[in-house]
């Protein structure tokens, strides 16, 4: 599944455009401010359903207007297919809503459409997957599992059930609305769903550790990098991890909430052994938060044969000459992927006829060359 065009309508700084996305490398240039981040941004809302930038989703309706739709249109072999999202103000009331189509059928969520495109995206925002609370990356590694084994979604989404339950019923014994006789059911329920996510979350990191490390060195940032998954919890079977649930009980039921489980665990990328987060400079977080989704792609392009599609903005700024040309010659080898740069020179072989070029003005996409 590639994608083919993305078109617009009221859509941050675009009124109404569409661009054509080549089978390969597209490059989208431009000066500050004319909307090269946007139309990036427009991929991912329109493949996913979400924006990558911000989670007030008002802010992507254009200025003046009243709602914004995105529409992507792909193709599989000789079939075609298309993604929608619409926002805005509903008639008659001050709510917004949002509405997701495939083929024009109405869906609940993208991500859960069989066969739409894998996306993975590159945005300086993006800074705080390393920066930000663990939060971040706990649901960013989530996304990468439910990536390489969409039957996995299942067991993040049975954690959070069976935790909020639980949270409810701490809270009611907390107010004295709930003994503790039913504590033991969910302690048991949330260790075995508990597990099964560590499993999880493990196993991915495992498979992305190598090409991450590897990914780093290329890209020239010195020292031992390491991407380690770090649980809470020590427990190796339902048994020791109700154990564990039991010994910090005194202290949930002081807060009201459960303070133990994967739900707090951390996802640490660090160089020799200090944590890029904590330590390392912005260039350094840069090229780490690059390496990290090349080895995804790496590893989904392996596990399940699909390359995602790259989004990339400002991402040569960080690269001396040599690591542009890796770079650029690694993302022109296979899938598809879209560069936004100031500067046509920062990207290597922009000007070949195997690139897709699009120049952006405020407002306007000016398709350059479309390769085939």
């Amino acid at each position: 599944m590639r994608v083919v065009s993305v078109e617009m309508r009221d859509f941050r700084t675009y009124t109404r455009a569409e661009a054509r996305i080549g089978e390969g490398l597209t490059v989208v240039y431009g000066p500050n401010g004319a909307g090269k981040s946007n139309l990036l941004e427009a991929l991912f809302f329109g493949c996913t359903g979400r924006s990558p930038r911000t989670r007030n989703e008002r802010e992507l309706i254009r200025f003046g207007a009243q709602a914004t739709r995105v529409t992507v249109q792909l193709r599989d072999g000789s079939e075609a297919h298309e993604l929608g999202v619409g926002y805005g103000m509903v008639s008659g009331g001050p709510q917004a809503a949002k509405r997701m189509t495939s083929d024009g059928a109405e869906v609940e969520r993208l991500l859960d459409v069989p066969g739409r495109p894998l996306v993975s995206v590159f945005l300086p925002d993006r800074l705080e997957l390393l920066k930000g609370p663990p939060t971040l990356r706990r649901a960013h590694l989530d996304q990468v599992v439910a990536a390489i084994w969409p039957l996995r979604a299942e067991a993040r989404r049975e954690y959070s059930r069976v935790l909020a339950q639980r949270n409810a019923l701490l809270a009611r014994i907390r107010s004295g609305r709930a003994s503790h006789a039913s504590l033991s059911t969910w302690d048991r329920e949330l260790a075995g769903k508990a597990l099964t996510l560590r499993a999880h979350r493990s196993e991915a990191v495992a498979l992305l550790s190598d090409p991450f490390a590897e990914r780093v060195n290329q890209l020239g940032c010195a020292g031992e990098p390491t991407l380690e998954y770090r649980p809470r919890s020590r427990a190796v079977d339902e048994d020791e991890f109700v154990a564990e649930l039991q010994e910090r009980l005194a202290g949930d039921l002081e807060r009201g909430f459960s303070g133990h489980g994967p739900h707090r665990d951390e996802l640490v990328i660090a160089r020799d052994g200090r944590e890029l987060r904590v330590y390392g400079s912005q260039g350094e977080q840069r090229l780490a938060l690059l390496a990290l989704l090349l080895a995804e792609r790496e590893v989904l392009a392996r596990e399940r044969g699909r390359t995602p599609l790259m989004l990339l903005d400002d991402v040569m700024s960080e690269l001396d000459g040599d690591r542009r040309e890796l770079l650029a010659r690694d993302l022109a080898a296979a899938g598809q992927s879209v560069i936004a740069t100031t500067d046509l020179s920062h990207v290597p072989g922009a000007t070949d006829t195997r690139v897709t070029r699009l120049r952006i003005s405020p407002g306007a996409i000016l398709q350059e060359a479309l390769a085939a």
